[in-house]
């Protein structure tokens, strides 16, 4: 097989359809889009949720009820292949986290997950662990504190 014998499959690439050229291509003149009217027009069409002036669905349906979501909390995340990088017996904080530019945003605090492999005895000070990666810091000798 060389490369100029490839063909693209029978009925995979189809031609584009240009509208508005003359006889044959089937949606000359109008261009498919009818007689005059406000989608005939450059730029025409109404926004997304517009109903033709009826009350739109947006509006007509309640809007009751307290959402928590807003004050959840985000922590932000760091997992056990990202510590890895420091050397044996280092006592790791946020502050340190954001000095090397592993956690860019402290959010409501940091969490520390069990994702990748450790090798290292580290004591580790977050906001808080997930119970693999408590369970693999400390199985190496190190110390998860819950800050």
């Amino acid at each position: 097989m060389k490369l100029h014998s490839l063909t693209v499959n029978e009925g995979a690439t189809k031609n584009r359809k240009r509208v508005g050229r003359g006889p044959g291509s089937g949606t000359g003149k109008t261009s498919g889009k009818g007689h005059k009217g406000q989608n005939a027009r450059s730029g025409g069409g109404v926004r997304p949720g517009f109903e033709g002036g009826q009350l739109p669905l947006f509006r007509r349906i309640p809007k009751r009820g307290f959402s928590n979501a807003k004050f959840k909390t985000v922590y932000a995340v760091i997992n056990l292949s990202d510590l890895d990088k420091f050397e044996d017996g280092a006592v790791i904080t946020p502050e340190l986290l954001k000095e090397m530019g592993l956690v860019k945003q402290q959010l409501d605090g940091i969490k520390v997950l069990g994702k990748g492999k450790l090798s290292k005895k580290l004591t580790v000070k977050a906001h808080k662990f997930s119970n693999v990666a408590k369970e693999q810091i400390e199985k190496l000798g190190g110390k998860a504190e819950v800050i």
